[in-house]
Order: C-alpha cells, then structure tokens, then sequence
C-alpha cells in the first residue's frame, strides 16, 4: 500500500504543481513536489488526519513515541492512500480532488508567496474545510465581439454565490471570482493579486 500510496502522491502531486505553474521550471517544481512529498510534509498530513491514533503498534514501538515516529506517519499516509485509490477502483479523479487541499495547506503553512497558490485551489480547500462542498463556477454574462469576448463569473458554493468576477476568458473571470471570495471572506488581502495562469 505505502509503494502504491507514494507512485500516486508523486504523480498527482507533480500533476498539481505543472497545472498550478505553467511559468515556472523543472528544476522549481521538482523542488517544490519533493518538499511536499518528503516524509515531514506526509506526517504533517498524517497527524492533521489523526492517523497517529489509527495506528496498530506493539509495545515496545509504543514505548518509544512510535505514533509521532515522522517516518511511521508518512508511511501510514502513503498505505491510506494506496488503499483509498483502491476502494475507489482506481478512480484518480476522486484521489486528486482529496489530495490537492492537503497540497495547498502545506503550501500555506510554508508562507509561501501569494503567487504560488492558485486562487482557485485555495478557494477550494476553504470550501471543503468550512462547508464540506466543492464550489461551482457559473459564467453569469458574456459580451462582445468573438474577437473581444467578456465574461462575468460567480462562484458558489451550495447555492450561495461568495465571489464574482470578469475576464477575456472564462478562466479568467473564474479566478477572479475566486480571488474577490478569499479577499472577502479575509482569507486572502487585496494587495495579493499575483496568481499564475
């Protein structure tokens, strides 16, 4: 389970990375992925998980702090995930969209610069850490010449619209309707615009 748990933590991993920055390089991702893969970042997971309380130890592994053991917990995070890829009959998309809210907190916890995390993500992960639901973009209007489109954007959750936006493209108008949600609800400052695309 650990071998299958690290072939799909890498994977997606370098999938949410290459997807999140088209700009930067091999050499910035590969150490960007290795940090969020290494086993400190994976028994970060595991203990915001409890995954520490999960674990079936013997006594004398018991004795010696076994369960915040870092390499004990990476390795159980790496068994879950195999086993949950697994369970869902290999459905990747399903892993993908447990794991990448676990990517853009550690990114966080790092104080990374705002630019590295994809407004979208991060809306993401707060939506599914508040409300326990994935947000839906809709493109309320669009205008324009097909040369010289404009769309408006919303981004709801459960119904509830949280932030709107607009743009040339409809991805565009997306990550600006997410970006005006994080500023609202305080999660991000208005000074931190930058976000590659």
């Amino acid at each position: 389970m650990e071998f299958l748990g690290d072939a799909i933590l890498t994977f997606l991993c370098g999938e949410f990375l290459y997807r999140e920055y088209p700009q930067a390089d091999e050499g910035e991702l590969t150490q960007l992925r290795a940090s969020l893969v290494d086993q400190t970042q994976l028994a970060a997971f595991a203990l915001q998980l409890g995954l520490n309380h999960a674990l079936q130890l013997g006594k004398g592994v018991e004795k010696s702090q076994g369960r915040s053991n870092p390499r004990l917990l990476s390795s159980a995070f790496e068994a879950l995930i195999g086993a949950y890829f697994l369970d869902l009959e290999g459905d990747v998309d399903a892993v993908r969209q447990y794991l990448e809210p676990f990517f853009v907190w550690a990114l966080q916890q790092r104080q990374v610069s705002p630019a590295i995390v994809n407004v979208k993500s991060q809306f993401q992960a707060w939506a599914l850490a508040e409300i326990g639901a994935v947000p839906e973009y809709v493109i309320t209007a669009e205008s324009g010449p097909d040369h010289a489109k404009a769309f408006v954007a919303e981004v709801r959750v459960q119904g509830q619209t949280y932030g709107r936006g607009q743009g040339a493209k409809k991805q565009v108008a997306e990550k600006q309707a997410a970006r005006a949600a994080l500023i609202e609800l305080g999660v991000l400052e208005a000074v931190a615009t930058l976000d590659p695309s």
